[in-house]
């Protein structure tokens, strides 16, 4: 990696930066489309969130730590909404601001750090992988809903990747366009009449009730800190520093870094948001080597907050999932692959095997059940 980055590690804005800042829109896009659909979460200061982040994080890490959704949060708030629309924005909104100030905390504490040491090596590339194969089967499910394309798109990105010159990311991209204007005759007309709009979000905080605060920490953010601690702590350090050797990164400032844009995204009505190795692994998988992916994208995303939020949906549109789907798909092997061992010990191609198993699942329970099994090994009281 070293000969495709600048000398000291600066920023790079290029072509192949450009192409895997798009790297992770396969996680990004159908979370931000149910979030504005399903929950009415203002699109305005959930852009503004992501993409002020984003750029945050190109400056700070200078590698292409992403930003995302929290999975879990999201996926738990969107289920609740469509089914008994017991949760709102304001739920969420009480989700990031707890979840903010709880990752603040195991930062200024140091609690993150002594807790990341207690993640035995195999454990760790046990995560990783079940990570990636988690991307993999989301994105195979995506890929259904067309699978001829996905599978003619899946073809030229591997083409483009393996051979070509050409950024393979921006070619998938405007496949996707033509697809969606080919599908929607309507589409290009309705794009057309879309003029800037230049709107500023509200600020959240003084909205807030008790009891958003309380189901938002209940609802939300408790089932997501294990999974944020896996993917979004220790995987990504691990990731970022395996990937990027001259730039390596520390959980204490992962950990305050997410709090920080969680604290951020809350004050603006924004959604919760985590780093994650996945994330990493498809923008360092379609070209990105330097925390420039993160300000390009994250600059996008700015300008979409600010000029077209209303429009947003609409937008989205000329992203078809079977194509998105390809992205993931992509993302979760390089993910997989490396988390790849080399341990020619039975015990600790067991542990590995098992925990990624389980972290297809539930990372946090793939995390505990990898740490206590080494725990027991080391102790004579089990043997794989």
């Amino acid at each position: 990696m070293a000969d495709a980055i600048p000398a000291g590690g600066r920023n790079r804005f290029d072509l192949a930066e450009l192409a895997g800042a798009f790297g992770d829109l396969g996680t990004l896009i159908p979370f931000v489309v149910a979030y504005v659909s399903i929950l009415k979460v203002d699109p305005t200061g959930l852009l503004l969130g992501v993409g002020g982040a984003l750029i945050a994080a190109g400056l700070v890490y200078r590698t292409p730590v992403p930003v995302q959704p929290m999975k879990a949060i999201g996926a738990i708030a969107i289920a609740q909404t469509a089914g008994s629309a017991v949760l709102t924005p304001a739920t969420v909104v009480g989700a990031g601001l707890v979840t903010g100030v709880f990752w603040l905390l195991l930062a200024v504490s140091g609690l993150a750090t002594k807790l990341a040491r207690l993640v035995p090596a195999q454990v760790l590339i046990g995560i990783v992988m079940g990570l990636g194969l988690s991307f993999m089967r989301e994105g195979i499910g995506m890929m259904g809903q067309n699978a001829w394309l996905a599978a003619a798109v899946l073809v030229v990105a591997l083409v483009l990747l393996a051979r070509s010159r050409l950024p393979a990311m921006l070619v998938l991209l405007l496949i996707g366009v033509a697809v969606a204007l080919c599908a929607q005759p309507t589409l290009a007309d309705r794009l057309a009449l879309i003029r800037p709009d230049f709107r500023l979000p509200s600020f959240a905080w003084p909205s807030l009730a008790a009891n958003d605060l309380w189901q938002g920490a209940l609802l939300l953010a408790l089932p997501q800190l294990p999974l944020t601690f896996g993917n979004g702590l220790v995987a990504l350090v691990d990731e970022n520093n395996r990937e990027f050797a001259d730039r390596p990164i520390e959980v204490r400032r992962v950990a305050l870094t997410t709090g920080l844009m969680n604290v951020w995204a809350s004050a603006i009505g924004g959604i919760p948001m985590c780093h994650g190795a996945g994330g990493m692994a498809g923008h360092v998988r379609f070209g990105a080597r330097t925390g420039g992916a993160s300000i390009l994208l994250g600059g996008l995303l700015v300008v979409l907050a600010l000029c077209f939020g209303d429009s947003l949906l609409l937008i989205l549109q000329l992203f078809p999932a079977p194509v998105l789907g390809v992205v993931l798909f992509l993302a979760g092997a390089e993910l997989a692959i490396s988390g790849r061992t080399q341990d020619a010990e039975r015990g600790g191609r067991f542990v590995v095997l098992t925990t990624a198993a389980l972290a297809t699942w539930h990372v946090g329970i793939a995390a505990l059940y990898g740490c206590l099994f080494v725990w027991a090994a080391r102790r004579g009281w089990i043997r794989a």
